[in-house]
């Protein structure tokens, strides 16, 4: 069916041109959030009229705590977490441009080869922070939140707890900072990783064939969510999904689909709520003994 191999194409295309059309009107910040609401709106329109899944377009009684999750631990967690990692990184850019007698980043690149070169900047800490997150407890206890989804759809890409969700974004964007990295690229990066990770965990029944050893998109990452641990350690990238290839963690089967059931086999008493979620990680005693942690990938 053509419309699932160029829905990705033109939803993930489209918003960020819209952005680049946009920016000399309106400025970098204007025309990032008039592009991220019209990009969010054509996602969820999306999902109705090419499901992947036709039951996860019905509620699992999750719609308001992930409307929670978007509102206070997405919105209000990048706001909180963004001036530290433009204070952090900007000390670390003040001594590396005094090293080398100016700022490393190619600001005379064209946008969109600036934003692919932050793309893959920003992967490779957050890749291994993602593994780590299932690799260790200590870890594991915050991304738990994550993985408590009952089904995939775009609004669920905010269900992190904000400690989880904080450190993500530390890692992803200091180095963008440190190394010099131009304001309106850091916000087109900022569009990019918000609308690929509804997309990534969109309804939307998408085919990218050969696209998926390059972005970390819907098909493999739905293994990502499987409740079988083999599987579910696998496709830790954010956007893209190089370094799983480079480190052996990638996983696409060929011959099946991944399980409609996600979630964590063995957590049968972690919170629903929203409230409940940020308290789970402190709670973690009452809730770890039917639960095994997530075991190395590798």
């Amino acid at each position: 069916m053509v419309a699932q191999w160029v829905a990705f194409p033109i939803l993930l295309g489209g918003t960020i041109a819209c952005a680049l059309a946009l920016m000399p009107r309106l400025g970098a910040a204007g025309a990032v959030a008039v592009a991220q609401t019209v990009g969010l709106l054509a996602i969820a329109l999306a999902e109705r009229l090419l499901p992947h899944r036709r039951a996860w377009n019905r509620s699992h009684g999750d719609v308001r705590t992930d409307a929670l999750h978007a509102v206070f631990s997405g919105l209000g967690t990048t706001q909180l977490v963004r001036p530290v990692a433009v204070y952090v990184g900007g000390l670390g850019a003040a001594v590396l441009s005094g090293a080398f007698g100016g700022e490393p980043w190619p600001r005379a690149w064209p946008l969109l080869a600036q934003l692919g070169l932050a793309l893959v900047v920003a992967e490779l800490p957050q890749y291994w922070l993602h593994r780590w997150q299932h690799e260790h407890d200590l870890l594991w206890r915050f991304h738990a939140v994550h993985h408590s989804a009952p089904r995939l759809y775009w609004l669920n890409a905010a269900r992190f707890h904000p400690a989880d969700l904080g450190l993500l974004y530390l890692v992803g964007y200091v180095p963008l900072v440190l190394l010099g990295c131009p304001g309106e690229v850091i916000l087109l990066f900022a569009l990019f990783d918000a609308v690929f990770g509804m997309l990534q965990h969109s309804n939307i029944a998408v085919r990218l064939g050969p696209l998926n050893r390059i972005f970390s998109m819907a098909e493999p990452h739905r293994w990502h969510h499987s409740r079988t641990l083999v599987e579910a350690n696998s496709n830790y990238g954010s956007n893209l999904i190089v370094w799983d290839l480079v480190f052996g963690t990638f996983l696409l089967p060929p011959d099946r689909e991944p399980p409609e059931a996600i979630g964590i086999a063995g957590l049968t008493d972690f919170p629903r709520g929203y409230l409940g979620q940020l308290g789970a990680p402190f709670r973690w005693a009452r809730l770890r003994p039917a639960a095994p942690t997530m075991p190395p990938a590798s």
